[in-house]
């Protein structure tokens, strides 16, 4: 079995222009009305175990929620599905807007 990788919000940055990259944010649906990173799809983390093959036809798969804990165990998650290229966003959404990336409102 895999094991997902880290990856900094500035990473991340680079890595989205890249195709077949996805980004999914875990986060409940109160915290994504507060902004969410561009282009990225909403599965909050209690649907994953049903909607993963949403993630199957990715390069890479980038998980991230407000600090990186849920997603952490999201990615965890889909690398035991079979999932490849996992990567979880350290200090998810918080380190992203402290990086001075933009959001965007649902």
């Amino acid at each position: 079995m895999g094991v997902f990788q880290d990856i900094e919000a500035t990473d991340l940055f680079t890595l989205i222009s890249q195709p077949k990259v996805l980004v999914v944010d875990v986060r409940n649906d109160d915290e994504v009305a507060k902004g969410r990173i561009p282009n990225a799809i909403h599965i909050p983390l209690p649907l994953l175990p049903i909607e993963y093959t949403k993630l199957t036809d990715a390069s890479h798969v980038v998980f991230y929620c407000h600090s990186g804990i849920r997603s952490a165990l999201a990615a965890d998650f889909a690398i035991s599905k079979g999932i490849k290229s996992v990567y979880n966003l350290t200090g998810g959404i918080i380190a992203w807007s402290q990086a001075g990336y933009s959001l965007v409102l649902k």
